[in-house]
């Protein structure tokens, strides 16, 4: 019987910052080999869906409640610093911020060899199937709670 792989999930550090290696493939980059703008998207995505992964929450889950739940961006900065290239590894660290009612506040940072490549600034919400804006449910708020940086 084959062995059962599991994706690397990155992991949650004594910081409170959340940790996920990416390696740059080549279709993530542009014919120049440079990583194209889109793909930190990705990378970033990856990083906020394996933080709540790792707190005990998964998307499947939220959707198949009887009142499903969702995650949406609502609105994203980013700030494009260095150029990422093929065959580099990445950290997308991720770091969750106080939230505001609704809004789920994260930080985000894509690193190589301790410098920054790229930093978001993400506001979340959770959405219901109909697709409009609700408060996370308690125990979902108080799981990445404890995960709350002030600043970064």
């Amino acid at each position: 019987m084959a062995a059962r792989m599991t994706p690397a999930a990155g992991a949650f550090g004594d910081d409170r910052i959340h940790r996920l290696p990416v390696r740059v493939y080549y279709e993530d980059t542009d014919f120049s080999g440079i990583v194209y703008h889109a793909r930190y998207l990705h990378f970033l995505e990856r990083g906020r869906t394996e933080s709540l992964r790792a707190l005990g929450i998964h998307h499947s889950e939220l959707a198949a409640q009887a009142t499903p739940l969702a995650f949406a961006v609502r609105r994203m900065n980013i700030e494009f610093e260095r150029a990422a290239r093929v065959d580099d590894v990445l950290i997308v660290e991720t770091f969750y911020r106080p939230q505001k009612g609704a809004r789920l506040m994260i930080g985000q940072r894509i690193c190589r060899a301790g410098e920054t490549i790229a930093t978001a600034d993400v506001e979340a919400v959770c959405i219901d199937g109909a697709g409009r804006a609700k408060r996370p449910p308690r125990e979902m708020a108080a799981r990445w709670a404890g995960y709350v940086i002030s600043g970064d």
